[in-house]
């Protein structure tokens, strides 16, 4: 008897393993078919046809503070995009470059990397690769565009390409150590290190190990707009020589790159403009507030709970107070969440999406929709700001996105 029921037990073990087995087999084989599907990221809204060029700089004057080997100088990859000539010949630019991919792929692995992201090969932007600047205008307002954290500078391609498409030229930058990847077009790769790392820290010791990293980012932001002063006198090349208005200049930056916009609105008077984009602000800005029109844009924070809330609202509150009226602007984008704001939303497998979204990580509001409401968000503030269009154009965002709430102490918790 005991043997029967043995036998019966094993069999219905060994038929659960073959049904699980079979099931997650089918599972990888779904996730790796899905990798080399196509992704179209969502089309820019603007006139304007966007090119994008990718650049080597060093900043002979700096050391890099993260750099294992002593003595390193600061270098970036810079990511510009900008209002385009684009002729018959011109050649669509990838996603990303070869290099990156490589380097990416060797960073995150089998699964990451394929089984749950798609293929960075065949996701489509709409850039053109180094075309000529357009001559629709004599001169266009620069954006620097900062990542959040370690991501990298392409995870905003999407929201770089609307801003391009409205006549702006959109700046990001990827730095060796810090972004979570760094690739160089001669093979050189850097990786995030542990000093820079505060996305695995406690909070408290997060916050200081963020606010020197911003420090360090808003002198790369410095360094940036200084070489591009020089290329605007004298680019050798004759792409970008007169064509940047750096009269106009605005940044704007998601997560921790929305506080370094937010210090660096304060510390460089070349700011004429930011936008804070669901970032905690960090520095003597908190206390001092700014001069500069400042947007707040956030995501749907109601469901979290903690001291982490209050602390962000207070520290968005006293900035916000101290700005003068007619510059101050906040939104918070109902059902987005932290995420929703940068193309990862497209590029990583729709089973992780869907996953996440089930256990409440990312929000209710639909991907697309999300960057739309972001990228007309982003680009209207600008136009009212760099460009002087008619401040009615920032009011009236709540009725043209059902999503928007003008207030942004309703994106945390009601109970005080």
């Amino acid at each position: 008897m005991l043997k029967h029921i043995l036998r019966r037990l094993v069999k219905a073990i060994a038929a659960v393993t073959l049904t699980v087995g079979i099931g997650v087999a089918a599972l990888i084989a779904w996730l790796w078919l899905d990798h080399g599907r196509s992704t179209t990221l969502p089309v820019p809204t603007g006139t304007y046809k966007v090119g994008r060029g990718i650049y080597d700089w060093v900043d002979d004057t700096r050391l890099n503070p993260y750099a294992p080997v002593a003595g390193t100088k600061q270098e970036l990859a810079v990511w510009v995009w900008y209002p385009a000539s684009v002729t018959p010949s011109s050649q669509a630019a990838e996603y990303l470059p070869d290099y990156w991919v490589r380097a990416i792929e060797q960073h995150e692995g089998f699964v990451l990397g394929r089984l749950l992201s798609r293929d960075p090969r065949r996701v489509e932007s709409h850039s053109w690769n180094d075309v000529d600047v357009s001559p629709q205008e004599l001169m266009y307002p620069v954006i620097l565009l900062r990542a959040g954290g370690g991501a990298l500078s392409s995870d905003y391609t999407s929201l770089a390409e609307d801003l391009s498409s409205h006549g702006y030229v959109v700046v990001s930058f990827d730095a060796p150590y810090r972004t979570v990847i760094t690739a160089f077009p001669d093979g050189r790769v850097m990786g995030r290190n542990a000093q820079s790392d505060f996305d695995s820290m406690a909070y408290a010791a997060a916050e200081k190990a963020a606010t020197k990293a911003m420090g360090v980012w808003i002198m790369d932001a410095k360094f940036v707009l200084d070489r591009l002063q020089e290329l605007n006198a004298n680019d050798p090349t004759g792409q970008f020589k007169g064509k940047l208005n750096l009269e106009k200049v605005g940044i704007v930056g998601h997560s921790l790159g929305g506080a370094t916009a937010a210090q660096f609105c304060h510390d460089d008077t070349r700011c004429e403009a930011g936008i804070d984009i669901d970032g905690i602000p960090f520095g003597s800005v908190v206390q001092d507030g700014l001069d500069q029109p400042f947007f707040f844009i956030l995501s749907d924070h109601r469901k979290e709970s903690g001291p982490e809330p209050r602390i962000v609202e207070a520290k968005m509150e006293s900035i916000y107070s101290k700005l003068p009226t007619g510059k101050r602007w906040q939104v918070m984008i109902e059902g987005a969440n932290h995420f929703t704001f940068s193309d990862q939303m497209f590029t990583k497998s729709p089973v992780l999406i869907t996953a996440l979204r089930t256990l409440g990580r990312l929000g209710t509001l639909e991907k697309r929709r999300g960057l739309v409401i972001a990228e007309g968000c982003v680009h209207t503030f600008f136009d009212v700001y760099l460009k002087g269009a008619p401040t009615e154009e920032l009011t009236v965002l709540p009725s043209r996105y059902r999503e928007i709430q003008a207030d942004f102490t309703k994106a945390f918790p009601s109970d005080r």
